[in-house]
């Protein structure tokens, strides 16, 4: 109801649902685009990108979703485009050294605890785990992040991905086969 009510209001030109809207999800649809491009500087522009495009249609919004499923869709399908496009541009400016050297990462929790090289050790882990989800096919690689990071339930996912739950449940299913594969190595070295 709290949904329909901020929907009404912006629809009444309130500038002030929108900001509400904007507060409570602005953190969420940041997390998301971090997620899937690995790149703060890069989910900054998509995450104004998204609320662009939804300050432009919401007003179309038809209730069919929840609102956060409806923002989630946005955010994926603009992360999507936005790699497509830097994958694009890299390939027409033969700039192949353009590439990153590294993803930014997320702060390790209790990190101030722990000796430096296992701060290194984590970090690098970490970076090596990113780099094989980073490798996965696109649709695998986005029903993972919803799922494994986003913690989203199945149903939502497939609405999400505008696919069946079972798409879904195979979805992960192959990716975390294949990163078993890809990551197998990495267990055997710790």
């Amino acid at each position: 109801m709290r949904e329909q009510d901020l929907i009404k209001r912006i629809r009444a030109n309130d500038p002030r649902a929108f900001k509400e809207v904007f507060d409570s999800n602005v953190t969420l649809i940041h997390n998301v685009c971090f997620r899937m491009l690995g790149n703060r500087q890069d989910a900054e522009d998509v995450t104004q990108e998204v609320f662009l495009e939804v300050h432009k249609s919401l007003k179309r919004f038809r209730f069919e979703s929840k609102l956060s499923t409806w923002f989630y869709r946005i955010a994926v399908n603009r992360s999507l485009n936005h790699q497509r496009k830097k994958k694009l541009d890299r390939w027409l400016s033969l700039d192949f050294n353009a590439i990153e050297e590294g993803t930014e990462n997320l702060d390790i929790p209790g990190a101030n605890d722990e000796s430096p090289s296992d701060l290194i050790e984590k970090k690098d882990t970490e970076r090596i785990v990113q780099e094989a989800i980073g490798k996965l096919p696109e649709r695998q690689r986005t029903a993972l992040l919803l799922h494994r990071y986003e913690e989203l339930p199945y149903q939502e996912i497939a609405s999400i991905m505008d696919v069946t739950v079972a798409s879904v449940e195979s979805l992960l299913h192959r990716a975390k086969q294949t990163l078993a594969k890809e990551l197998f190595p990495l267990k055997k070295d710790l």
